[in-house]
């Protein structure tokens, strides 16, 4: 009976060992690798496609997320755009093919 009762409690404490201190551990380390997409020096630079414009604003899709974007020039749907600025949640947007 004494040996159930003291193969319970390693049991028991190895199971908040991990459930407090070893886990949490492990999500901070892989939680501080990775990379934000909402990052703004990340976006800039970077293409998106147009799915939705009227006028000088739309949508568009970078990194399987759509974002309201405005633009000097109306843009076709299905074309390609490069992100001059973030303002928010606002995307600042220039055809690619004006460069």
């Amino acid at each position: 009976m004494k040996t159930l009762i003291a193969s319970l409690l390693i049991g028991v404490l190895v199971f908040e060992l991990a459930e407090h201190v070893i886990l949490p551990l492990m999500w901070l380390l892989l939680k501080r690798r990775k990379v934000s997409m909402c990052d703004v020096q990340s976006m800039v630079g970077q293409t998106a496609e147009v799915k939705q414009w009227k006028g000088k604003k739309g949508k568009v899709e970078l990194g399987g997320e759509l974002w309201n974007a405005t633009s000097h020039a109306p843009i076709v749907p299905g074309s390609r755009v490069v992100i001059e600025d973030v303002d928010g949640l606002l995307l600042k947007v220039k055809s690619e093919d004006t460069g």
